[in-house]
């Protein structure tokens, strides 16, 4: 339920697009996408409904824009270094942007338009691995995979039922309810790995990411880069 308080109309700012959007993802992140309607927005900026139109033709728009605004909070791959620190630099920063908006990276690509950071992103991504001697066939192949192992980490991430500090606390808690000789491999991964020291789970990402960044660079090479 929102709260009842809506700040003094003397001292708001005015209404802008920005402002607007920027509101429409405080509200995402405090409660998720789902919480975001014309009239929660219109609450949280202290306007009223109708005003919102003034700046945005619908939700779609906003949904447009604040897609838009996650892609630009987004490093672009550094054009000072090999094309596999790029990617590297590129697919961190992506990972810690979808962290703080877990709510967007259902949204990503499903948008039909795109916004000028969100072009400018894609544009700067291919342009990495077209520099770098991927053929356009194969900087396809790379931009399909490195985005869907990155969506595809972002989310379950996002549905974990533990963060970095307490994943021991957890899987200690899940196998003290079932025999660990019953699932003695799971029991193991757990003892021999999840609570040594230093287990971050941050690590299976770039694990995964070093996977595909080796795998592209075979093929990269294979085609007479």
């Amino acid at each position: 339920m929102p709260p009842t308080t809506k700040p003094d109309a003397g001292n708001r700012p005015p209404l802008t697009r920005e402002r607007l959007l920027r509101g429409a993802i405080a509200i995402a992140d405090r409660a998720g996408i789902g919480a975001l309607t014309i009239r929660s927005l219109a609450h949280e900026l202290g306007v009223k409904p109708m005003s919102l139109y003034h700046h945005v033709a619908n939700k779609d728009a906003i949904l447009d824009g604040i897609v838009d605004i996650v892609f630009s909070e987004m490093d672009l791959p550094p054009a000072d270094t090999d094309w596999q620190q790029a990617m590297r630099h590129r697919a961190r920063s992506a990972r810690d942007v979808l962290r703080r908006h877990p709510w967007a990276t259902p949204l990503m690509e499903s948008r039909p338009n795109p916004g000028p950071a969100t072009l400018r992103h894609h544009d700067a991504m291919l342009g990495t691995l077209r520099r770098a001697g991927f053929t356009i066939e194969l900087a396809a192949h790379a931009y399909s995979l490195l985005d869907s192992y990155l969506y595809g980490f972002a989310l379950e991430e996002a549905a974990l039922p533990f963060d970095t500090d307490t994943v021991g606390d957890l899987a200690q808690a899940i196998l003290a309810r079932f025999p660990t000789d019953e699932y003695p491999y799971l029991a193991e991964l757990t003892a021999e790995h999840v609570l040594k020291p230093g287990y971050d789970y941050a690590n299976e990402f770039r694990f995964g990411l070093d996977l595909i960044l080796d795998g592209l660079e075979q093929h990269r090479t294979a085609t007479g880069a």
